[in-house]
C-alpha cells in the first residue's frame, strides 16, 4: 500500500508552483498554532516552515542567540538564503520566546520584502482566552484584508472553518485505523504531515484513498510506542524505529497530533477559530497545565496501546523541556518505560538515538517475554 501512495505526496516547492497557477496567493507560516481556515478564506495557501532541516544556519546564526532552537534558526536562515522568495506574506505565531524573538527580528531588523504579520496566542487558561484569541484572529483578518484588497464575508468564512474541521475529522479517522494500515511509521507521518502545506480538499481526498485500502483483520503484531515531542526530525528516526521491531502508534507531536482541533460551536467565524485552537489538545505552547498534558497522554496511550514512550525533542525547546521531568516520574510510577532524547534537526541523526531507542524497545521485549514465562 505504501508504495502506491508515496507517488501522490507532492513537496513544498510543488504545492507553491500549483498554488500560483490557479490563482492563489502564498503564506509561509512558522510553527505552531495559527488559523488556516482563516489564510484559506482570503484563498490564500498556507505552507508551513518547520526548519527546514538540514539547512546551513550560519546566516542565522548571526541573528540569534547560540541556544536558540534549530527549529527557528533553521527558518530564519532558509529566509536569508532566497528560500521564501516565492510567498506572498509571512506570518509568525507567537508561540515562544523564540518564535517571538524570531517575529521582531522580521518585524524590526531584517524586514523581508514581503508582509510580516505577528500572531498572538493566550499564554494562559482562563475565562477570557477564547475571547482575546477571537480578537486576535479578527486583527489578523483587517490585516489580511489590507494586503489582498477583500475581506471575505461571514459565511465565507465559516464555510472554511468547516472544511478545516472536516479534514481534522479525517485525521482522526487515520489514527483510529493506524493499526489497520499497512504503512510504517515514515509514511505513515509523511502522510499527516501534509497537514501542514496541502491544500485541505487535496489532503481529505488523499486520506479517504488511503483509508480505502483498511484492513480489519489486520494485526500488526510490532510494539506500538508514542512519541511526543515538537516533530519527527529527522525523519530517518521513524524508519529506524520500525527496524527495532517497533512502530509508532500514536504521537502528541506540536506539528501533528496537538493540531488536530475539534469542532468549534460559535456562528461567529472568529470565536469559532478561537475555540478550535484553545480548546485543542494541551500543549506547552498554549500554557497548558501538567495536569492536563498528562491526562492527554494518558488517553494517547490507551488509545493506541503504547508499550512505551519516547519523548523525542527539539535541543533548546524550553517549552516542551520544563514539562519532562514531572511526566517522566508520572510515566514511571504508571510502569510505563520511557527514554527522553534531544536533537538539532540539522544534524544527521546520531547513532546514539537509535541505540537508545532500541534499548527501550528491547528493555519491553524482555519484560513481555518474562510476563509470559511467568504469566
Amino acid at each position: 500500500m505504501s508504495a502506491s501512495i508515496i507517488p501522490d505526496i507532492p513537496s513544498r516547492k510543488q504545492v507553491i508552483e500549483q498554488s500560483r497557477r490557479s490563482g492563489k496567493l502564498v503564506a509561509a507560516v512558522f510553527p505552531i498554532h495559527y488559523p488556516r481556515e482563516l489564510l484559506r478564506a482570503f484563498n490564500i495557501q498556507p505552507i508551513e516552515v518547520w526548519g527546514p532541516p538540514k539547512v546551513d544556519v550560519r546566516s542565522g546564526a548571526t541573528h540569534l542567540q547560540p541556544y536558540i532552537c534549530s527549529v527557528v534558526k533553521s527558518g530564519l536562515s532558509f529566509l536569508l538564503q532566497g528560500g521564501l522568495s516565492d510567498v506572498d506574506v509571512i506570518l509568525v505565531p507567537h508561540c515562544c520566546d523564540s518564535l517571538q524573538g524570531l517575529g521582531s527580528i522580521l518585524l524590526d531588523f531584517i524586514k523581508p520584502k514581503q508582509p510580516v504579520l505577528a500572531f498572538y496566542l493566550p499564554r494562559r487558561r482562563g475565562d477570557s482566552d477564547v475571547e482575546f484569541l477571537a480578537k486576535e484572529i479578527e486583527s489578523l483578518y483587517n490585516r489580511l484584508g489590507e494586503i489582498t484588497g477583500f475581506k471575505p464575508a461571514k459565511d465565507d468564512l465559516l464555510d472554511a472553518t468547516f472544511e478545516e474541521e472536516k479534514a481534522d475529522e479525517t485525521v482522526l479517522l487515520l489514527y483510529d485505523k493506524r493499526r489497520k494500515l499497512s504503512l510504517g511509521s515514515y509514511e505513515f507521518y509523511r502522510l499527516i504531515r501534509l497537514r501542514e502545506y496541502m491544500p485541505v480538499e487535496d489532503f481529505i481526498k488523499l486520506v479517504k484513498k488511503v483509508l480505502s485500502a483498511t484492513d480489519e483483520r489486520r494485526e500488526n503484531k510490532s510494539i506500538p510506542l508514542l512519541v511526543s515531542g515538537v516533530l519527527p526530525e529527522p525523519m530517518e528516526v521513524l524508519r529506524e524505529i520500525d527496524k527495532t521491531g517497533a512502530y509508532v502508534a500514536g504521537d502528541d507531536f506540536a506539528c501533528c497530533r496537538r493540531r488536530v482541533y475539534g469542532k468549534g460551536v460559535s456562528d461567529d467565524p472568529f470565536i469559532r477559530m478561537a475555540e478550535r485552537i484553545v480548546l485543542g489538545p494541551p500543549d506547552p505552547m498554549k500554557g497548558s497545565s501538567l495536569e492536563e498534558r498528562i491526562s492527554f497522554l494518558e488517553g494517547l496511550i490507551m488509545e493506541s496501546g503504547a508499550k512505551g514512550v519516547v519523548l523525542y525533542n527539539v535541543k533548546f525547546c524550553e517549552p516542551e523541556h520544563f514539562y519532562y521531568p514531572l511526566i517522566r516520574g508520572w510515566l514511571r510510577r504508571k510502569g510505563i518505560n520511557c527514554v527522553q532524547i534531544e536533537v538539532d534537526i540539522n544534524d544527521p541523526l546520531p547513532q546514539q538515538v537509535v541505540t537508545r531507542i532500541t534499548a527501550l524497545v528491547e528493555t519491553i521485549k524482555g519484560a513481555q517475554e518474562a510476563n509470559g514465562y511467568f504469566g
